[in-house]
């Protein structure tokens, strides 16, 4: 027994650690064990420290004063004190839409990174709902002044500038940057968007046609039943489609390069941080829509006066520059994405942004008329009508393939341009009605 406590003695004294002498500190030392090495250690501890330095004073700055963009924001002040002190409505007007800029660019990120908690299908649907809110403020507001006109024609424009504009920057964009390899995106989502915006040009186009051809059954009547009828139809399908879309096949959703950004998801979450937390995200998001709704009521205001000192019809300011504004938000958001090549959250910014207008704000504003006891109709007279037709088909022909490339968004931007040069030389007989 002497020779083996000897040798445990000596073992002992060989492993003996300076500063610790517990069982548990040998058995460290004995195996190398280094507690902070665990894989994905670093980037927990970044994320922890991130939410730390995360505060109302950061969120700030982040938000108001970091991006350039934000230059612009002391624009909508001046525009409320232009009303009131000189009530020239073309530099109101002018301001308003810089204002408004901004605000639209910011909700877009302020989106993006609420998109970060909720992931990608909430989030573009969140993203177009809050980029639809400058549209359907300024809608309302309109309707309430009786623009019956401006309304339609401005709406109209904001599906147009989604279909055309935004979506097709984006794919000019992000194919001239990932012009080396195809950007692919989910297919069976677009062809679901698709058939809801044939059946909005459904419901706008009866309407139309019953109007035209005079084969009402009480003329002036029928045709505002009808639109009545169609947009309660028509609220009950878009809300069939985002319990489709979210609660019974969430997986048609899906980006289909989600099995491939498992793979390299611990290499991006730095990249990929949140820069505001989850409920600092919502908090801005209402404070950026109330004061787009307050700028917005200075814009419609001054859309006359703003007409009249630029020598511009009505329908060129309703139509084309409205949207561009309001779609602010879109734009930035689905040009970003597509960088990133995440083409389906840029689809689902665009197009959903599109088929929301189509099926939700546009019908809501019919049912709002009615209860305000204004005649808004689904009737946006036979030009406005087969343009959203013909855009809903070229758009749904770009979308099948379920691939893009710069060269489909060259063509959906020059097809905008044709758009706009017509409802730049397009009279609107029916302004009248407003």
């Amino acid at each position: 027994m002497g020779p083996i406590e000897e040798k445990i003695d000596l073992e002992s004294d060989d492993d003996e650690i300076p500063f610790s002498s517990s069982p548990l500190s040998n058995k460290v030392h004995a195996f190398d064990f280094e507690p902070k090495m665990y894989p994905g250690a670093d980037v927990a501890y970044s994320r922890i420290f991130k939410q730390i330095r995360m505060g109302p004073l950061r969120s700030i700055y982040i938000v108001l004063i970091k991006a350039k963009i934000n230059l612009l924001l002391p624009f909508g002040p001046l525009a409320i004190m232009l009303h009131y002190l000189t009530g020239k409505h073309g530099w109101v007007f002018f301001f308003t839409l810089l204002g408004i800029i901004p605000l639209a660019e910011r909700l877009g990120y302020v989106t993006e990174q609420l998109a970060f908690y909720t992931g990608p299908t909430v989030g573009g649907l969140l993203n177009a709902t809050f980029g639809n809110a400058t549209e359907m403020i300024i809608s309302i507001y309109a309707l309430k002044n009786g623009m019956i006109r401006v309304v339609q024609q401005s709406l109209l424009g904001s599906i147009l500038s989604n279909m055309l504009l935004v979506l097709g920057c984006a794919f000019f964009i992000g194919g001239a940057i990932h012009r080396h390899k195809v950007q692919n995106f989910n297919k069976a989502a677009v062809v679901v968007n698709s058939g809801l915006l044939l059946m909005a040009v459904m419901g706008i186009l009866f309407p139309a046609v019953l109007h035209f051809t005079r084969t009402e059954v009480h003329f002036g009547k029928s045709e505002l039943s009808l639109s009545r009828f169609s947009s309660c139809v028509m609220l009950i399908a878009y809300a069939s489609y985002l319990f489709f879309q979210l609660k019974s096949q969430p997986n048609l959703y899906n980006p289909i390069d989600e099995e491939n950004s498992n793979n390299d998801e611990e290499d991006s979450d730095e990249d990929e941080a949140p820069e505001i937390t989850y409920w600092e995200a919502i908090g801005w998001l209402a404070i950026l829509t109330i004061w787009v709704s307050i700028l917005s009521g200075y814009l419609v205001d001054a859309i006359q006066g703003a007409s009249d000192s630029w020598n511009m019809p009505v329908a060129f300011i309703s139509v084309i520059l409205l949207p561009i504004v309001g779609n602010a938000a879109e734009h930035g958001s689905a040009i970003m994405f597509a960088m990133k090549d995440k083409l389906d959250i840029t689809i689902g910014v665009a197009i959903g942004s599109s088929t929301q207008i189509s099926m939700f704000v546009i019908p809501f504003c019919v049912v709002v008329g009615w209860f305000m006891g204004k005649p808004m109709d689904l009737n946006f007279q036979l030009f406005e009508t087969a343009t959203l037709f013909i855009t809903v088909l070229v758009v749904a022909f770009m979308l099948q393939e379920g691939k893009s490339n710069y060269f489909k968004g060259l063509m959906l931007i020059l097809s905008y341009l044709i758009v706009a040069a017509s409802f730049f030389v397009h009279v609107d007989l029916s302004n009248d009605d407003d």
